[in-house]
């Protein structure tokens, strides 16, 4: 995976990317906050390392922003520091940091850390997917409960409606006007059919701009299949 590692202190920068990279993922590498923050901006990854002191910006603030944001807030924040008074522990949590690494960094704690901050990923990435597919299936049930009640509701009227046009049509007689009518109610008739048997049809529903602003509609200009 896309990890951000942001540490001003070279030796420090050094030991955590390869840490990072013999555990196959790929790192980007950052030597103040406000450059941290925009790598994550630009490509939110799944993890970022951030070490607490650094210039301009520091680590507490980028967790802060990446909190904030729609596309940043599922990053997996790992912050490394020096301090461990309890208050500390909890700014750091209090800024949105996930998990807390301890100076002088020890390479089993260091590894230990990292298959935490790999599983949580894992997990939170599996449960937005069942998030995610759960809102569809009940999009789906809720799509397929309405065509069923637009077909109960419209298919007597609309059949009634049908052959009243086929009997104005016939009752005008060389009335062309009048059969002009007839015709055109029995075509609109029939298009609302048509409409109405592909709403009952639609197994892959698919949403469309119908007005700027973002207002959208289901697409029926076709079977959905």
């Amino acid at each position: 995976m896309r990890v951000v590692l942001a540490d001003d202190d070279l030796v420090l920068q050094r030991l955590l990317r390869t840490a990072l990279e013999r555990r196959g993922h790929e790192v980007s590498v950052a030597s103040d906050g406000d450059a941290a923050w925009r790598a994550i901006e630009r490509e939110p990854p799944p993890l970022a390392v951030l070490d607490w002191n650094m210039p301009v910006v520091d680590g507490l603030e980028v967790c802060r922003r990446a909190r904030a944001g729609e596309s940043t807030r599922d990053t997996f924040l790992l912050v490394v520091t020096g301090r461990d008074a309890p208050e500390d522990v909890e700014a750091a949590l209090e800024a949105g940091a996930d998990d807390y690494l301890m100076k002088p960094l020890d390479p089993a704690g260091l590894m230990a850390r990292l298959v935490i901050a790999e599983r949580r990923i894992v997990l939170d990435s599996e449960r937005r997917d069942a998030v995610t597919k759960l809102a569809r299936a009940q999009w789906l049930a809720g799509i397929g409960e309405t065509a069923i009640a637009v077909q109960h509701e419209v298919n007597n009227p609309l059949t009634a409606l049908m052959i009243e046009a086929q009997a104005i049509a016939h009752l005008g007689g060389g009335n062309a006007e009048l059969r002009a009518i007839g015709e055109s109610i029995r075509a609109q008739s029939e298009r609302i059919a048509t409409l109405v048997r592909r709403l009952g049809q639609l197994q892959d529903p698919r949403s469309v701009e119908y007005l700027r602003g973002g207002s959208r509609m289901i697409d029926l200009s076709s079977d959905g299949s």
